[in-house]
């Protein structure tokens, strides 16, 4: 149950003819305080609960627990959420041996591009493609529940 990934900005937005699958999705947050965060999350038609814990001191890994429920429950519950509600399309990419998530946000983090690469140890080594931009793993702003309150489109 603990989750380990590093984060990284792209160098371009369109990852269409990369991918082997795209998923629409919304999420909000039921608590986004930095030591847990509570997240409602409707991914194409399921719905899922999920608890995170604080992030170690490099920011790469951290506890998470999810759940599948029920999709109207997730719909009602997305209502009692915090501020924003993120609306992103996530793309799935291979890379070597890796599977990239990229998600392209919508709304009020329109502009925003994140690609997220899960890994079995912190000091595994992957193949980074010639998308891969700066790495923001660890950077509070590129965390979903941080950009549910303070949207890209507010940043200076």
């Amino acid at each position: 149950m603990i989750e380990i990934e590093r984060k990284f900005r792209t160098k371009c937005t369109n990852f269409e003819r990369l991918a082997h699958s795209k998923s629409t999705i919304a999420q909000g947050y039921l608590n986004s305080d930095a030591e847990r965060t509570v997240r409602v999350r409707l991914k194409n038609n399921k719905g899922y609960l999920t608890i995170k814990g604080k992030s170690n001191a490099t920011g790469t890994s951290r506890f998470e627990w999810e759940k599948e429920i029920d999709y109207q429950e997730a719909e009602a519950l997305l209502t009692l959420c915090e501020d924003h509600v993120i609306s992103k399309t996530r793309y799935l990419i291979p890379v070597g041996k890796h599977l990239f998530e990229v998600d392209v946000f919508h709304g009020k983090n329109e502009g925003l591009v994140i690609a997220e690469v899960e890994l079995q140890d912190e000091n595994e080594v992957f193949e980074k493609p010639e998308w891969l931009g700066e790495e923001v793993t660890g950077q509070l702003e590129y965390y979903n529940s941080y950009l549910s309150n303070h949207p890209f489109t507010t940043w200076k």
